[in-house]
Protein backbone atom coordinates (compact mmCIF):
# COMPACT_ATOMS: atom_id res chain seq x y z
CA UNK A 1 0.00 0.00 0.00
CA UNK A 2 3.01 2.41 1.00
CA UNK A 3 4.55 1.53 -2.67
CA UNK A 4 1.36 2.29 -3.94
CA UNK A 5 0.56 5.67 -2.74
CA UNK A 6 4.54 6.74 -3.31
CA UNK A 7 4.20 5.66 -6.95
CA UNK A 8 1.36 7.70 -7.20
CA UNK A 9 2.81 10.79 -5.65
CA UNK A 10 5.74 10.13 -7.77
CA UNK A 11 3.58 9.65 -10.91
CA UNK A 12 1.45 13.06 -10.10
CA UNK A 13 4.86 15.08 -10.05
CA UNK A 14 7.17 13.45 -12.24
CA UNK A 15 4.77 11.57 -15.06
CA UNK A 16 4.72 13.62 -18.35
CA UNK A 17 1.01 13.18 -18.84
CA UNK A 18 -1.78 16.15 -18.27
CA UNK A 19 -3.28 15.42 -14.39
CA UNK A 20 -6.31 14.53 -14.57
CA UNK A 21 -9.29 17.17 -15.78
CA UNK A 22 -11.28 17.10 -12.22
CA UNK A 23 -8.20 18.03 -10.61
CA UNK A 24 -7.11 20.67 -13.21
CA UNK A 25 -10.67 22.28 -12.94
CA UNK A 26 -10.11 22.55 -8.67
CA UNK A 27 -6.91 24.13 -8.93
CA UNK A 28 -8.44 27.32 -11.34
CA UNK A 29 -11.71 27.52 -8.90
CA UNK A 30 -8.77 27.80 -6.43
CA UNK A 31 -6.84 30.30 -8.77
CA UNK A 32 -10.42 32.26 -9.46
CA UNK A 33 -11.12 32.08 -5.58
CA UNK A 34 -7.65 33.57 -5.29
CA UNK A 35 -7.85 36.05 -7.55
CA UNK A 36 -11.00 37.17 -5.52
CA UNK A 37 -9.93 37.29 -2.01
CA UNK A 38 -6.76 39.98 -3.27
CA UNK A 39 -9.62 41.92 -4.57
CA UNK A 40 -12.00 42.00 -1.61
CA UNK A 41 -8.97 42.86 0.80
CA UNK A 42 -7.65 46.19 -1.86
CA UNK A 43 -11.33 47.38 -1.41
CA UNK A 44 -10.82 48.17 1.78
CA UNK A 45 -9.03 51.55 1.52
CA UNK A 46 -10.08 53.11 -1.39
CA UNK A 47 -13.21 55.31 0.55
CA UNK A 48 -15.55 57.66 0.19
CA UNK A 49 -16.78 60.63 -0.60
CA UNK A 50 -12.88 61.48 -1.63
CA UNK A 51 -10.91 58.66 -1.80
CA UNK A 52 -7.90 60.49 -0.03
CA UNK A 53 -7.78 63.79 -2.05
CA UNK A 54 -8.29 65.91 1.26
CA UNK A 55 -5.43 63.99 3.01
CA UNK A 56 -3.16 63.43 0.14
CA UNK A 57 -3.90 59.75 1.18
CA UNK A 58 -5.25 56.51 0.32
CA UNK A 59 -6.25 55.82 -3.41
CA UNK A 60 -5.23 59.98 -4.34
CA UNK A 61 -1.99 58.88 -2.96
CA UNK A 62 -1.43 56.08 -5.28
CA UNK A 63 -2.92 57.38 -8.61
CA UNK A 64 -0.53 60.13 -8.26
CA UNK A 65 2.19 58.10 -8.30
CA UNK A 66 1.53 57.88 -11.78
CA UNK A 67 3.11 61.06 -12.12
CA UNK A 68 5.34 61.30 -9.68
CA UNK A 69 7.29 57.94 -11.02
CA UNK A 70 5.78 57.57 -14.26
CA UNK A 71 6.14 54.18 -15.82
CA UNK A 72 4.46 55.51 -19.42
CA UNK A 73 4.08 58.87 -19.78
CA UNK A 74 1.47 59.20 -22.43
CA UNK A 75 -0.27 57.55 -19.30
CA UNK A 76 0.50 59.69 -16.68
CA UNK A 77 -0.39 62.17 -19.18
CA UNK A 78 -3.77 61.34 -18.83
CA UNK A 79 -3.49 60.82 -15.06
CA UNK A 80 -2.85 64.63 -14.10
CA UNK A 81 -4.91 66.07 -17.03
CA UNK A 82 -7.76 63.75 -17.00
CA UNK A 83 -8.12 61.53 -13.96
CA UNK A 84 -7.18 64.03 -10.95
CA UNK A 85 -9.57 67.17 -12.11
CA UNK A 86 -12.33 64.02 -12.03
CA UNK A 87 -10.95 62.19 -9.06
CA UNK A 88 -13.50 61.88 -7.16
CA UNK A 89 -16.08 60.27 -9.96
CA UNK A 90 -12.49 58.07 -10.57
CA UNK A 91 -12.73 56.61 -6.98
CA UNK A 92 -16.06 55.62 -7.92
CA UNK A 93 -15.47 53.83 -10.35
CA UNK A 94 -12.43 52.07 -8.94
CA UNK A 95 -14.32 51.32 -6.07
CA UNK A 96 -17.24 50.13 -8.04
CA UNK A 97 -14.79 48.09 -10.68
CA UNK A 98 -12.68 46.24 -7.78
CA UNK A 99 -15.80 45.27 -5.47
CA UNK A 100 -17.56 43.97 -8.56
CA UNK A 101 -14.00 41.89 -9.43
CA UNK A 102 -14.52 40.95 -5.54
CA UNK A 103 -18.00 39.19 -5.75
CA UNK A 104 -17.98 37.89 -9.25
CA UNK A 105 -14.23 36.01 -8.70
CA UNK A 106 -15.48 34.47 -5.55
CA UNK A 107 -19.14 33.71 -6.81
CA UNK A 108 -18.12 32.34 -10.00
CA UNK A 109 -20.36 34.63 -11.80
CA UNK A 110 -19.81 36.18 -15.53
CA UNK A 111 -16.12 34.88 -14.67
CA UNK A 112 -14.76 35.45 -18.34
CA UNK A 113 -16.16 39.06 -17.64
CA UNK A 114 -14.14 39.52 -14.33
CA UNK A 115 -10.84 38.53 -15.54
CA UNK A 116 -10.86 40.59 -18.88
CA UNK A 117 -12.08 43.53 -16.11
CA UNK A 118 -9.68 42.25 -13.94
CA UNK A 119 -6.62 42.49 -16.71
CA UNK A 120 -7.44 46.19 -17.52
CA UNK A 121 -7.57 47.03 -13.72
CA UNK A 122 -4.22 45.07 -13.16
CA UNK A 123 -2.53 47.24 -16.27
CA UNK A 124 -3.69 50.44 -14.93
CA UNK A 125 -2.26 49.59 -11.62
CA UNK A 126 1.23 48.84 -12.62
CA UNK A 127 1.35 51.80 -15.01
CA UNK A 128 0.81 53.69 -11.87
CA UNK A 129 2.90 52.31 -9.13
CA UNK A 130 4.92 49.89 -10.51
CA UNK A 131 7.94 52.48 -10.92
CA UNK A 132 7.44 53.61 -7.43
CA UNK A 133 9.76 53.08 -4.23
CA UNK A 134 9.41 49.41 -2.43
CA UNK A 135 6.90 48.53 -5.18
CA UNK A 136 7.91 45.26 -6.78
CA UNK A 137 6.47 45.59 -10.70
CA UNK A 138 6.89 41.61 -11.11
CA UNK A 139 3.65 41.78 -9.20
CA UNK A 140 1.72 43.35 -11.20
CA UNK A 141 2.82 41.03 -13.81
CA UNK A 142 1.59 37.92 -11.93
CA UNK A 143 -1.69 39.49 -11.51
CA UNK A 144 -2.14 40.20 -15.22
CA UNK A 145 -1.30 36.39 -15.70
CA UNK A 146 -3.67 34.94 -13.15
CA UNK A 147 -6.68 36.80 -14.61
CA UNK A 148 -5.27 35.73 -18.31
CA UNK A 149 -5.53 32.34 -17.26
CA UNK A 150 -9.12 32.84 -15.79
CA UNK A 151 -9.89 34.43 -19.08
CA UNK A 152 -9.28 31.63 -21.15
CA UNK A 153 -9.24 28.43 -18.94
CA UNK A 154 -12.26 26.65 -17.29
CA UNK A 155 -12.66 27.53 -13.65
CA UNK A 156 -16.09 27.72 -12.94
CA UNK A 157 -16.80 23.93 -12.69
CA UNK A 158 -16.83 24.18 -9.05
CA UNK A 159 -18.43 26.58 -6.16
CA UNK A 160 -19.66 28.69 -9.05
CA UNK A 161 -22.49 30.28 -9.96
CA UNK A 162 -21.35 30.36 -13.96
CA UNK A 163 -21.81 26.48 -13.22
CA UNK A 164 -25.51 26.92 -12.41
CA UNK A 165 -26.19 29.08 -15.00
CA UNK A 166 -24.92 26.45 -17.88
CA UNK A 167 -26.82 23.47 -16.41
CA UNK A 168 -28.77 21.76 -19.09
CA UNK A 169 -32.14 21.12 -17.19
CA UNK A 170 -33.55 22.01 -13.77
CA UNK A 171 -33.20 18.35 -12.90
CA UNK A 172 -29.75 19.44 -13.06
CA UNK A 173 -29.52 22.98 -11.53
CA UNK A 174 -31.70 21.86 -8.44
CA UNK A 175 -29.21 20.05 -6.66
CA UNK A 176 -26.16 22.31 -7.93
CA UNK A 177 -27.87 25.50 -6.60
CA UNK A 178 -28.69 23.46 -3.45
CA UNK A 179 -24.92 22.99 -2.91
CA UNK A 180 -23.80 26.42 -4.19
CA UNK A 181 -26.72 27.87 -2.00
CA UNK A 182 -26.02 25.86 1.27
CA UNK A 183 -22.06 26.07 0.78
CA UNK A 184 -22.03 30.04 0.88
CA UNK A 185 -24.41 29.75 3.61
CA UNK A 186 -21.32 27.71 5.90
CA UNK A 187 -18.78 30.14 4.50
CA UNK A 188 -21.09 32.98 5.50
CA UNK A 189 -22.24 31.82 9.07
CA UNK A 190 -19.03 30.42 9.90
CA UNK A 191 -17.55 34.45 9.19
CA UNK A 192 -20.10 35.84 10.65
CA UNK A 193 -19.98 33.45 13.89
CA UNK A 194 -16.58 34.39 13.94
CA UNK A 195 -17.11 38.02 14.20
CA UNK A 196 -19.82 37.41 16.95
CA UNK A 197 -16.88 36.17 19.03
CA UNK A 198 -13.92 38.86 18.11
CA UNK A 199 -16.67 41.26 18.79
CA UNK A 200 -17.37 40.34 22.68
CA UNK A 201 -20.69 41.96 23.17
CA UNK A 202 -19.68 45.40 22.02
CA UNK A 203 -20.57 47.83 19.58
CA UNK A 204 -16.91 48.34 18.44
CA UNK A 205 -15.85 46.79 14.72
CA UNK A 206 -13.90 43.67 14.71
CA UNK A 207 -11.88 41.89 11.68
CA UNK A 208 -12.57 38.74 10.62
CA UNK A 209 -9.06 37.83 8.75
CA UNK A 210 -5.19 38.25 9.18
CA UNK A 211 -4.31 41.69 8.69
CA UNK A 212 -0.80 41.81 8.88
CA UNK A 213 -1.07 39.02 5.44
CA UNK A 214 -3.47 41.29 4.08
CA UNK A 215 -6.01 38.41 4.29
CA UNK A 216 -9.75 39.97 5.38
CA UNK A 217 -13.15 38.50 4.98
CA UNK A 218 -14.86 41.94 6.63
CA UNK A 219 -15.06 44.15 9.62
CA UNK A 220 -18.11 43.80 12.06
CA UNK A 221 -19.70 44.67 14.97
CA UNK A 222 -22.36 42.34 16.99
CA UNK A 223 -24.86 43.56 15.12
CA UNK A 224 -23.46 42.86 11.58
CA UNK A 225 -22.03 39.74 12.41
CA UNK A 226 -25.45 38.84 13.88
CA UNK A 227 -26.90 39.89 10.90
CA UNK A 228 -24.34 37.76 8.85
CA UNK A 229 -25.14 34.90 10.41
CA UNK A 230 -29.38 35.30 10.18
CA UNK A 231 -28.58 35.50 6.26
CA UNK A 232 -26.45 32.05 6.31
CA UNK A 233 -29.22 30.81 8.47
CA UNK A 234 -31.41 31.43 5.86
CA UNK A 235 -29.09 30.54 3.25
CA UNK A 236 -28.68 27.51 4.50
CA UNK A 237 -32.62 26.19 5.15
CA UNK A 238 -33.71 27.90 1.79
CA UNK A 239 -30.84 25.01 0.55
CA UNK A 240 -32.14 22.60 3.00
CA UNK A 241 -35.85 22.58 1.95
CA UNK A 242 -35.59 24.10 -1.56
CA UNK A 243 -37.84 27.14 -0.22
CA UNK A 244 -37.27 29.48 -3.41
CA UNK A 245 -38.84 32.27 -0.77
CA UNK A 246 -35.99 32.24 2.03
CA UNK A 247 -33.16 32.37 -0.39
CA UNK A 248 -34.94 35.69 -2.11
CA UNK A 249 -35.73 37.10 1.51
CA UNK A 250 -31.64 36.65 2.42
CA UNK A 251 -30.33 38.25 -0.99
CA UNK A 252 -32.85 41.51 -0.18
CA UNK A 253 -31.65 41.55 3.65
CA UNK A 254 -28.06 41.55 2.29
CA UNK A 255 -28.54 43.88 -0.35
CA UNK A 256 -29.55 46.13 1.94
CA UNK A 257 -27.11 45.63 4.70
CA UNK A 258 -24.60 46.15 1.41
CA UNK A 259 -26.07 49.68 0.44
CA UNK A 260 -26.15 50.57 3.73
CA UNK A 261 -22.08 50.06 4.13
CA UNK A 262 -21.47 52.23 0.93
CA UNK A 263 -23.41 54.78 2.14
CA UNK A 264 -22.05 55.22 5.43
CA UNK A 265 -18.70 54.45 5.38
CA UNK A 266 -15.96 57.53 5.01
CA UNK A 267 -19.07 59.47 6.29
CA UNK A 268 -20.00 58.55 9.87
CA UNK A 269 -19.53 55.52 11.76
CA UNK A 270 -20.81 52.67 9.88
CA UNK A 271 -24.02 50.85 11.55
CA UNK A 272 -22.83 47.46 11.18
CA UNK A 273 -19.57 48.25 11.92
CA UNK A 274 -18.28 47.18 8.31
CA UNK A 275 -16.14 48.62 5.26
CA UNK A 276 -16.17 47.82 1.82
CA UNK A 277 -14.98 44.59 2.24
CA UNK A 278 -17.86 43.89 4.43
CA UNK A 279 -20.12 45.39 1.57
CA UNK A 280 -18.38 43.32 -0.76
CA UNK A 281 -19.44 39.91 1.55
CA UNK A 282 -23.04 41.14 1.52
CA UNK A 283 -23.13 41.39 -2.26
CA UNK A 284 -21.64 37.68 -2.40
CA UNK A 285 -24.49 36.46 -0.14
CA UNK A 286 -27.40 38.56 -2.31
CA UNK A 287 -25.97 37.33 -5.43
CA UNK A 288 -25.45 33.77 -4.96
CA UNK A 289 -29.20 33.68 -2.89
CA UNK A 290 -30.72 35.14 -5.73
CA UNK A 291 -29.25 33.30 -8.72
CA UNK A 292 -29.75 29.89 -6.80
CA UNK A 293 -33.03 31.01 -5.43
CA UNK A 294 -34.98 30.28 -8.73
CA UNK A 295 -33.26 27.34 -9.19
CA UNK A 296 -33.63 25.63 -5.85
CA UNK A 297 -37.03 24.19 -6.21
CA UNK A 298 -40.33 24.98 -4.93
CA UNK A 299 -42.08 28.03 -4.11
CA UNK A 300 -43.85 28.41 -0.63
CA UNK A 301 -46.82 26.37 -0.13
CA UNK A 302 -46.19 24.06 -3.73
Amino acid sequence: MTMARARRSSDLLLSPASPSAASGQVALAGLRLLAGLIWLYNVVWKLPPDFGERSRGGLYHFTHLAIEHPVFKPFSWSVEHLVLPNFTAFGWAVLFAESALAVLLLTGTAVRLAALIGIGQSIAIGLSVAESPGEWPWSYAMLIGIHAVLLFAPSTRYAAVDALRAATSPAVARPMARRLLGGWGLVLGLIGLIGTLRSNGSGQSTNVGVRPLEFSLGDYNLRGALLLVAIAAAMLAAAKVGLRVLAIAAALVAAVAAVSIYLQVGRTGVWLGGTNTTAAIFVCAAVVSVTTGFRIGRTKGT
